[in-house]
This record gives C-alpha cells, sequence and structure tokens, in this order.
C-alpha cells in the first residue's frame, strides 16, 4: 500500500515539475523537490522499490532543471 501511495505521490510531483521546465516557472521546481523527497520517504518505507525510484527519478530531473536554471549553484 505504501508502495501505491509513494507512486501517487511521484505522479503529483511530475505533473507539477512539467510546467515548471517552462522558462520563468522554473522556480516551481523548489515545490517539486520536497514533494518528492516526502515520496521518496514513503517509498522507502514500502517492501517494492518501484514507488521509491519513481520519486527519485522526479527529484533528479527537478534538481537538474534547478541547477540549469541557475536555482542551485
Amino acid at each position: 500500500m505504501l508502495n501505491v501511495l509513494s507512486i501517487v505521490i511521484g505522479l503529483v510531483a511530475l505533473l507539477l515539475a512539467i510546467p515548471s521546465a517552462i522558462p520563468f516557472l522554473g522556480w516551481g521546481n523548489w515545490v517539486v523537490l520536497p514533494i518528492a523527497i516526502i515520496g521518496a520517504g514513503v517509498g522507502a518505507l514500502s517492501r517494492s522499490n518501484h514507488g521509491r525510484n519513481f520519486c527519485l527519478v522526479v527529484l533528479v530531473i527537478a534538481a537538474l532543471r534547478l541547477m540549469l536554471g541557475g536555482g542551485i549553484i
């Protein structure tokens, strides 16, 4: 059950990360990062690793977008 919850949290984070790839909306990645971290934490508590890995991929995508935009130096 925690794996499904982690996947749902990851999908919410991904849906928020997609518009954040547009210029001038990159600040949305600062919202995505904590959501993805929470999803990865919930996924770490489950037996399966799929939800955790999905949230970690979303986390890396958001962090890379922030680095490219100058949000994280």
